[in-house]
């Protein structure tokens, strides 16, 4: 009886190892770079007072590049968020839009230098150059090159006959 126990638990460790190692190697053939395991053991005592333990493992998979975690992070140009939206159109027809540039930086960074992709820009409806100005082709500067403190946001409106794909470009944590 004594052996066969010893067995039924040589078995169960050596399979838990195979299910890690083959978990492990599906994780490699996915082309998952970083990924870490947690291990779980849990401990149990049979009537003869020998103890087992048995493993579990869970494959955390992280994307590269990713950090996981972005509170408590540094700050990067996605904590600059852009959103855009039809207005009423002018008076003689062309249409016009409203531009809401958002800090949404979860962990209290100001943001400086707030580059823009933007095209050719421009408009019949003037803006004030110190909120919103095209510095060079596919260039637009926001506020003035200003920090942007957490939470706070600048908007303006412009009048084309199309609208523009605006996204952020390149920020300054401050």
């Amino acid at each position: 009886m004594f052996e066969f126990q010893r067995k039924l638990i040589f078995n169960i460790n050596v399979t838990v190892v195979q299910l890690i190692r083959e978990k492990e190697t599906f994780g490699q053939e996915l082309g998952v770079e970083n990924s870490h395991s947690l291990l779980f053991s849990k401990d149990s005592r049979n009537r003869s007072g020998s103890s087992t333990t048995i493993a579990f493992t869970r494959k955390l998979l992280q994307s590269p590049g990713d950090d996981g975690n972005r509170i408590g992070t540094t700050c990067s140009k996605n904590d600059i968020v852009i959103f855009q939206g039809s207005a009423a159109p002018l008076p003689n027809g062309i249409p016009s839009y409203t531009v809401q540039i958002l800090n949404v930086c979860v962990s209290g960074c100001s943001i400086s230098n707030i580059h823009v992709s933007c095209g050719w820009f421009s408009t019949v409806r003037m803006i004030n150059p110190r909120v919103f100005r095209r510095v060079y082709y596919d260039d637009c500067l926001v506020n003035d090159g200003e920090a942007l403190g957490p939470g706070e946001s600048l908007s303006f409106d412009y009048a084309n006959s199309y609208s523009y794909h605006l996204s952020v470009s390149s920020v300054v944590c401050c």
